[in-house]
């Protein structure tokens, strides 16, 4: 049994299947609260359901994406299994993930996002580092950057942690509506860095709108 927020369809708006039409499962809960969050509604509440009726949920749309996403998703111990019937269906799945908890146990055929918080979402604190020797060479690391002090920790953790020979994706991503786009652009092209930025699709077609 999980606590589901919410399941839906919608376009994928970041990452590497960014655009593709894809089936989201948020689960509710998350023992971090970075300050630009979107989706605090997930925090409490949600309804109870077990993986036989998310697994037929999510088989309404006919989709073959499915992204695992919270809250922080890994908080509750039944999101194991939820990926792993996910995979064993057929699926494409993908799991956005914090990083502050442990990755191990996530089965190997899904494609992680983990998003390492930088200073400026105030829950910096909170990286679990062990994760990274857990990656995948398919899997994503995600930095959502709020300024230039953000930048600069972002891309000496890119090298520290030596994320380029890792992992095949790199995400820099603006944080929305605190640094616009054209400047993160701008530091990264001056840099020549090997990474991918990215603007969350979903924001800009339908801004804040929950359940998109």
């Amino acid at each position: 049994m999980l606590r589901i927020s919410e399941i839906f369809y919608s376009l994928q708006g970041e990452s590497s299947t960014a655009g593709m039409p894809t089936v989201f499962v948020r689960l509710t809960g998350c023992p971090l609260r970075c300050q630009y969050c979107d989706t605090e509604y997930a925090f409490s509440g949600g309804e109870i359901m077990s993986l036989e009726d998310i697994e037929d949920t999510v088989a309404n749309y006919q989709c073959g994406y499915v992204t695992v996403t919270g809250g922080e998703p890994l908080a509750q111990s039944e999101c194991l299994p939820l990926l792993r019937k996910l995979c064993d269906k057929g699926y494409a799945v993908s799991l956005e993930t914090s990083g502050a908890l442990p990755i191990e146990n996530v089965d190997e055929r899904v494609s992680i996002v983990l998003d390492l918080k930088t200073p400026g979402s105030t829950e910096s604190q909170k990286n679990r580092e062990e994760n990274i020797g857990h990656l995948k060479s398919a899997d994503q690391v995600k930095f959502v950057i709020c300024d230039r002090q953000d930048y600069e920790w972002a891309k000496a953790k890119v090298q520290q942690l030596e994320l380029c020979s890792r992992v095949d994706e790199i995400l820099f991503s603006p944080s929305f509506g605190q640094l616009m786009p054209d400047q993160l652009a701008q530091w990264i092209l001056e840099d020549k860095l090997k990474v991918r930025m990215q603007l969350q699709m979903h924001k800009l077609i339908w801004g804040n709108e929950p359940g998109r």
